[in-house]
């Protein structure tokens, strides 16, 4: 866990597009405060998505209902968060539709999601940053990915295999210390 005095709020947001048997779409997302891991979730989407930025567009939707109940959480305990949050994506046409007021017959079926999120980044309570994506955390919770990919983002969020036998040596030495 990183020890900083940051009450910075930020997510990754993804999703992969009709991954599914049944043409679902899965919704993943990780959130860290002061860079720090605390809530993540991969899950089906209920419906199918016409899009990869419909599918995104509903991950994005379910990242801001997060960022906005640890930004409420936070509040409550004292702490001040003065900062927009910040919410990665890799998907430019569902960052597009997050900022732009108007509304096409391609995005009516998705509305409800686009005003919610409309509503706070207009509020300047959450930005929607472009991640490469190769650096989009969140792309462990969609796929499966290659082991170096995996290696490298479970890194990245700051996990730790507890049953790495490169541990017992620490604690072999610090045993022997002790002595």
């Amino acid at each position: 866990m990183k020890n900083n005095k940051s009450n910075e709020v930020c997510g990754y947001s993804d999703a992969d597009w009709a991954g599914s048997f049944d043409r679902k779409s899965t919704t993943g997302y990780c959130t860290f405060v002061g860079g720090n891991l605390v809530t993540w979730k991969s899950k089906k989407q209920n419906v199918v998505a016409r899009s990869s930025a419909e599918a995104e567009y509903r991950a994005m939707a379910s990242t801001a209902s997060e960022l906005t109940w640890i930004k409420q959480l936070l509040e409550e305990l004292n702490f001040k968060i003065d900062k927009p949050m910040k919410m990665f994506c890799d998907n430019n046409a569902a960052r597009h539709i997050a900022s732009n007021a108007v509304f096409h017959e391609r995005t009516k079926h998705i509305e409800v999601d686009c005003h919610f999120i409309r509503e706070k980044v207009q509020a300047k309570e959450i930005e929607t940053p472009y991640v490469k994506s190769q650096d989009q955390l969140a792309d462990i919770f969609t796929k499966g990915l290659i082991p170096r990919a995996f290696e490298e983002i479970t890194n990245k969020l700051g996990l730790t295999d507890i049953y790495n036998p490169s541990l017992r040596g620490s604690v072999e030495n610090r045993d022997s210390l002790e002595d």
